[in-house]
């Protein structure tokens, strides 16, 4: 392939490692486990999930047997925290089950977070920054000791938070982006909040490892894993917890080798759903136990009406050839296979011998399936940011940052209030209709501009508002200051020009451009853009579309 040049390992091995993890041969017991179904599975939708579709999957979660799972990102959306409230206030969580929460190191957002989870019997902050270096020199431009800052600003402010709250309260603390992080440093980081959350045998604290993008051989991670359990402080009163995504296809093997090397507790998803690739498929590392003699502490007997309800309430579809769960994985198309499956189930039957049928890593039996019908077979499947990139590169309209992270805002709210996807097209007119162009209360008629000797405008300008036309003359220091401070005279408003950008509007064949304006009232920032062969206009009908925002407002 072309263009291979381009990439680099962006893993760090540690040194100093023995690897003893490797000379292990099997997993012992199964971790504690986690579903991030309800938050990383679901942010991970196109449609997320409802109210109730999130209560129902909650609910098949507990009967699967997990004992924590992450019920969401409180103060991301109103869904997320009305669904941890109702489940608290209902009093749906079993005595033995935990919920857990994310919430990043900001003070309104962790304010949020433990307010959504008042009233909880036992509850797991989950708190994280990102500390890899391309996050660290590209996204936040922060050095390392600002990187520590941010995590225990935010760790000192959950201590003092569950100071005050009622419940138990169990700290977890990721840094985000751990593969791509020094190993060293992700210690120090994390050493940091340990010491500020003082945990004890009573009250461990979790540090979380996640692969948040995976760049190495799952060995690579182990030996992270291991440099971590080897260099924790208060390690016996750590858990340390593994949290891989499969973008390379090898989640399971690192959740696997991580536990073997020092792993406590895995946080995934049923079927492996999350962003990108997914999450590591609980399904099949719990199963993968399961074929081993070990109780994985799950109950998967009943599968296919486990995947009948996944289906139904995230619209996701279970790959026919996914492992243990898919339609298609206990089914032969081969002769021989059949062959040998049949021969060797008759050979279990005579002799009462363990579970060792040619082409069956399990029975099929044990997970809810038929032999006669699954295995043998006769045969002749927001954010603002990404709002933006939609608008620039499949429409060419280049919004300030401002305006596309308010775009970006109510973009997202009517995707919400109407719980559907939005097609990039529909994306489209929302901008069309809400932003541009707007005339509902005053518009710009016609202008005469005149140069005076000092340099400024003057102009006489015809307006419409609210169906009364007025004329007005008007002086400014250029067009678009000239047409503002006419309108200000004509309506009676006060405001002030804040920003104003513009560009051509490329690929057209009617060579438009486009204007953008805000302008400040009462501290209150209005937003609008103008499109128009001449850029002049553009930024006029820019302006109007902004004080008709601020006029409808009021």
């Amino acid at each position: 392939m072309k263009n291979f040049g381009k990439y680099q390992k962006q893993y760090f091995a540690p040194v100093g490692i023995s690897m003893d993890w490797a000379k292990k041969n099997s997993i012992e017991k199964p971790p504690a486990w986690c579903s991030v179904d309800l938050r990383d599975g679901n942010q991970a939708l196109i449609i997320p999930m409802s109210l109730e579709e999130k209560l129902e999957f909650f609910k098949l979660l507990c009967e699967v047997g997990f004992k924590e799972i992450e019920v969401g990102f409180p103060a991301a959306s109103e869904t997320e925290y009305e669904f941890c409230r109702t489940i608290i206030e209902k009093n749906l969580i079993p005595d033995d089950v935990t919920i857990q929460v994310l919430t990043q190191s900001r003070e309104h957002i962790i304010a949020k977070t433990f307010e959504a989870i008042r009233g909880a019997k036992h509850a797991v902050v989950h708190l994280y920054n990102s500390t890899s270096v391309a996050q660290r020199e590209q996204v936040f431009k922060k050095s390392k000791e600002e990187i520590i800052n941010i995590a225990t600003f935010g760790a000192r402010l959950c201590k003092e938070y569950k100071a005050k709250a009622e419940g138990k309260i169990t700290f977890e603390y990721s840094p985000e982006s751990f593969t791509g992080t020094e190993p060293e440093f992700a210690a120090e980081i994390c050493n940091e909040v340990i010491k500020i959350w003082e945990p004890t045998p009573e009250d461990k604290v979790i540090i979380n490892l996640p692969v948040t993008v995976s760049h190495s051989m799952p060995h690579v991670y182990a030996n992270q894993v291991e440099y971590m359990h080897k260099n924790l402080l208060c390690r016996e009163n750590v858990i340390i917890s593994l949290h891989p995504h499969n973008d390379r296809g090898c989640a399971v093997a690192d959740s696997e080798m991580g536990l073997l090397a020092g792993g406590d507790r895995i946080e995934g998803t049923l079927f492996g759903n999350g962003e990108r690739t997914g999450n590591v498929d609980i399904v099949t590392l719990a199963l993968n136990m399961f074929s081993q003699g070990i109780d994985p502490g799950l109950d998967f007997t009943d599968l296919p009406r486990i995947t009948e309800v996944y289906e139904k309430v995230t619209r996701m579809h279970v790959y026919e050839r996914q492992p243990y769960s898919g339609q298609l994985v206990f089914a032969a198309f081969s002769g021989s296979h059949q062959d040998a499956i049949a021969k060797g189930m008759k050979y279990r039957e005579e002799h009462d011998a363990k579970w060792t049928v040619p082409y069956l890593p399990i029975d099929p039996t044990d997970v809810g399936r038929v032999y006669e019908a699954d295995v043998i077979r006769i045969n002749s499947q927001s954010g603002k940011g990404g709002i933006g990139y939609i608008m620039e590169t499949q429409f060419k309209f280049n919004l300030p940052p401002k305006l596309r992270e308010k775009f970006g805002y109510h973009v997202k709210s009517i995707s919400d209030r109407e719980h559907r996807e939005l097609m990039p097209r529909e994306v489209y007119d929302i901008f069309i209709r809400d932003f541009v162009n707007i005339t509902t209360h005053v518009n710009v008629l016609r202008a005469r501009y005149n140069e005076l000797d000092d340099g400024n405008i003057e102009a006489s300008i015809s307006l419409d508002f609210d169906g009364k036309s007025i004329g007005v003359n008007s002086v400014g220091n250029g067009r678009l200051d000239c047409v503002s401070n006419a309108i200000r005279s004509a309506i009676g408003v006060d405001y002030t020009l804040e920003a104003y950008s513009q560009h051509a509007i490329e690929g057209k064949s009617d060579a438009q451009a486009a204007a953008y304006v805000s302008i400040v009232a009462d501290g209150v920032t209005y937003w609008g853009a103008g499109i128009d062969s001449d850029i002049s206009t553009s930024s006029v009908k820019a302006l109007v579309s902004a004080v008709n925002a601020m006029l409808e407002k009021r």
